[in-house]
């Protein structure tokens, strides 16, 4: 999504362009996604739905979840919001005019908005006025709504004239003196070079490379006992790599996102989730990502959901194992292997404030807050490896608002700009994420680093054949000389 972005706002600014992917034609990772664009300050959308959402409203939350990002990036997201809406429009589709109320993790029909994040999870929701921003493309499901977007995307190029070239990867990017002036690229046994005006790097995240996710977010290493990172074969950190070979820095590498949602339905909020000493961690109702990573920071990370009879429902995604049924609480307390009489006082001191549905200790919206005192009792297994969980990483390049990539006293290198999941913008963690945000800022950011690229000059794009150069910055190993 963002290397298509930035393609496109470089060619209609005049910039001769070339874009190289190593996979196929939407094998990306956008591509893979369900389709949430992160979106606001008064869509016609949220119009229509009966929300008056303002960027300064949208601000507000975003640095509320997102406290150690750029305040100007924000800025620029929420202040451009709307007109973003229009250009992802443009590119040929329209999202429905219509807002699905329930709590789940994609809208299940084409309803165009739903609450993506935490919006109405507290703090949150008396920092900002809540408003939906989860806007899906009119594809039903948890699927093919972001494919429908980087299909039109990739369109719009062939329209403009732009050159994709797939199966072709960027093995080096090339330097004169400071300055990044081409990249060199292979497909299958070919080699060869391009000297460039400006380099965009849009090459996704490193949940595939295991050395990194080790080094960087070993959280992440959880998904290997029963998980599945959320990525396509070149989510490798490539990117990241190149950038940094050139003199680049990354931000929030340790930042990652977990999700094993165990809604919808809804009524599962209406549980409570303890730990093995019998405690609640986390408001129920918060979105997926933020309730797993405050499972991960739990001793020994074990967890379960906790509902009664009255409430006992099954998740529609089957993530979470169901434990067992018991009669009593104390049969719970031994079953789950928490201390005795610790979560009958947790079961105790949450049902004397449901009664008149209230929940002091967490704030859980109204909607969700009921007693559970109707046995049998019974508990999903929230703890990884014996729950499925999916990731991502959020760390990247450090950019600034024009993606160009930037070096460690902030200073930026010539010539090369990142986008996308290599790159660090708004999206830097689980616990603050909402869903469409990655899209959202792929995008919004992508057609920045695009335009800015193409204001650096007109010159057109030169291919070279690899004796044209003798040797260039490598990504795993240290810059040589430059360009020959």
């Amino acid at each position: 999504m963002a290397g298509t972005a930035a393609a496109i706002e470089a060619a209609r600014a005049g910039a001769s362009v070339l874009v190289v992917d190593r996979g196929g034609r939407l094998s990306c990772t956008s591509a893979m996604a369900g389709g949430h664009f992160y979106l606001g300050g008064g869509t016609p959308v949220q119009q229509a739905a009966g929300y008056d959402d303002t960027p300064e409203e949208m601000a507000k939350y975003l640095s509320a979840v997102s406290p150690e990002c750029d305040p100007e990036k924000i800025r620029l997201y929420t202040e451009g919001s709307v007109e973003h809406f229009h250009w992802l429009e443009a590119l040929g589709f329209e999202f429905e005019r219509s807002f699905y109320p329930g709590k789940a993790v994609m809208q299940p029909g084409t309803e165009g908005v739903m609450f993506s994040g935490n919006e109405k999870v507290w703090p949150f929701r008396d920092l900002a006025v809540p408003a939906p921003r989860g806007h899906q493309p009119p594809v039903p499901g948890d699927t093919g709504g972001a494919a429908l977007v980087v299909d039109l995307a990739l369109k719009e190029l062939d329209r403009l004239g732009v050159e994709v070239r797939f199966e072709t990867g960027v093995t080096d990017l090339i330097t004169d003196g400071d300055a990044v002036v081409g990249a060199a690229w292979k497909q299958f046994t070919e080699t060869g070079a391009i000297r460039a005006g400006a380099v965009v790097i849009a090459a996704g995240g490193f949940v595939m490379n295991p050395d990194m996710v080790h080094e960087h977010a070993p959280a992440l290493e959880a998904l290997q006992s029963n998980g599945m990172p959320l990525g396509n074969t070149y989510d490798d950190g490539v990117g990241i790599r190149l950038g940094e070979s050139v003199g680049g820095v990354a931000d929030h590498m340790d930042g990652w996102f977990i999700t094993g949602p165990f809604y919808p339905p809804g009524d599962m909020l209406k549980g409570i989730c303890v730990n093995n000493r019998g405690e609640r961690f986390v408001a129920e109702d918060s979105y997926h990502s933020r309730t797993t990573s405050f499972v991960f920071a739990q001793p020994d990370r074990q967890a379960w959901l906790i509902l009664d009879s009255t409430h006992m429902a099954e998740p529609a995604y089957g993530f979470q194992p169901l434990v067992d049924g018991w009669e009593t609480v104390e049969e719970m307390e031994t079953g789950l292997g928490v201390p005795a009489g610790s979560l009958r006082k947790t079961l105790d001191e949450y049902n004397a404030a449901a009664q008149d549905g209230d929940d002091p200790t967490f704030h859980k919206a109204a909607e969700y807050v009921e007693p559970l005192d109707t046995p049998p009792y019974g508990a999903y297994d929230l703890t990884p490896g014996r729950c499925f969980y999916a990731g991502f990483t959020c760390g990247g390049l450090r950019v600034d608002e024009d993606g160009r990539v930037l070096r460690v006293d902030r200073t930026p290198v010539e010539g090369v700009y990142a986008a996308g999941a290599c790159a660090s913008n708004i999206a830097v963690d689980g616990e603050g994420y909402s869903s469409g945000t990655q899209l959202g800022e792929a995008s919004f950011f992508g057609r920045r680093a695009g335009r800015h690229a193409a204001s650096r000059g007109r010159e057109d794009v030169t291919q070279v054949t690899s004796d044209s150069f003798s040797t260039t910055s490598r990504p795993d190993g240290p810059q040589e000389e430059s360009w020959a």
